[in-house]
């Protein structure tokens, strides 16, 4: 199970629900996909094919929503 957070651009933000329990968020999109770290700081953990411009923009988009995205994480894993 991978629940979406939001959408926005060409963007998905989810998580998967089985994985490492380090807070963090997956964006794909249809040029590749990437794995963003939010604890201890937003940092890019993993990249597959998205430009420097992409991950750039995702890094924005998550600064900007984190406080949605880490409110998602709790209620996804808490429950």
């Amino acid at each position: 199970m991978n629940p979406t957070i939001f959408r926005e651009d060409n963007y998905r933000f989810f998580f998967f629900s089985r994985e490492e329990l380090r807070m963090h968020v997956h964006v794909y999109c249809g040029d590749g996909e990437a794995k963003f770290w939010l604890e201890p700081q937003i940092e890019l953990a993993r990249n597959y094919k998205l430009s420097r411009q992409q991950l750039k923009t995702i890094e924005k988009i998550i600064e900007e929503r984190q406080n949605e995205i880490r409110n998602a994480w709790k209620k996804h894993f808490n429950s």
